[in-house]
This record gives structure tokens, sequence and C-alpha cells, in this order.
């Protein structure tokens, strides 16, 4: 099965690639094909780093393009029953300190642990799957067993 991909999080994926593809590819090669008629390419440090960061674009992209084709779009907005927490929720929970946070079930690729994104197959995010609001669900982390309660879920 491809991993899933919210629609914001493939629009990312696909701008960078295009932004390498169009801007930062052509412009480097530019620079190694004016560093390469400055003669001696052993000790021309513009040649040399610019093949290699060529190198790391390449691979860049090869990388983006066999994600995107990986990946499957999954709209969060049509998902049928928004009383259960699933892919693309955003979800209120509180741990035995009452502390809250709010946390995004997202594909791996768009996943931002410091901005609530969390990746859908986490810990975290695989013991709230299904759950609804009042609902507590233990998760266990290396620090140790938490229990979190579903205060409210959101669908954008």
């Amino acid at each position: 099965m491809s991993d899933p991909i919210t629609p914001s999080g493939m629009a990312a994926l696909k701008s960078r690639y295009d932004h390498l593809f169009t801007q930062e590819r052509p412009a480097m090669v530019e620079t190694v094909s004016w560093a390469a008629g400055n003669g001696d390419r052993s000790e021309n440090g513009d040649y040399i780093y610019g093949r290699k960061r060529l190198r790391e674009i390449d691979r860049e992209l090869a990388h983006l393009a066999r994600r995107m084709k990986d990946l499957a779009v999954i709209d969060p907005t049509n998902q049928p029953d928004k009383t259960r927490i699933f892919f693309g929720a955003t979800v209120t929970v509180a741990d035995e300190d009452d502390r809250h946070q709010t946390l995004t079930l997202v594909g791996r690729d768009e996943a931002d642990a410091s901005a609530g994104r969390i990746a859908w197959n986490s810990p975290v995010a695989v013991a709230l799957k299904g759950a609804r609001v009042g609902d507590s669900r233990t998760v266990r982390l290396p620090a140790g067993e938490r229990v979190l309660e579903v205060l409210a879920i959101r669908y954008p």
C-alpha cells in the first residue's frame, strides 16, 4: 500500500521538485559550464563545488520523483466519519497532568512535530486512531506510558 499524504503535503513536494528542476538545477549547470571554461578543473573551486551541488540536486530530484509516485493523496475533507480520528484529523488531547496539545495526523513526508504535525504511523497517532471525543488512549513511548484523553476532533 502506498503512503498517504494530504493534498497540501503533495503540493509542497511538487513545489520543491519544480523549484529544483526549473531554477536551482539550470543555475548550477550554468555555473559549472562557466567554471569549466576557466581552465584547470582540478583546482577550480567553482567547478568542483558546482559538480558536487549538481549531484546533490539530481539525487534529491530522483528521491522526490520516487516519493511522489509512491504516495496516495488522501483529502481529509472527504472523511465520511468526522466523529472519529483518522488520517488528516486535527486532534486536541490532554494528558494526565492536564497539559493540552493539538496534533494533526499527516503523512510521514509532511510530519513536523514542532508544528504539531505527526506522522500517521507514529506511536501517538496509532494509539489515537479511531478514538472519539471523550475516549482515553494509552500511548507507549520511550519515556514511558502516557494516557491521552481526546478533547476535540476537527477535519479541514
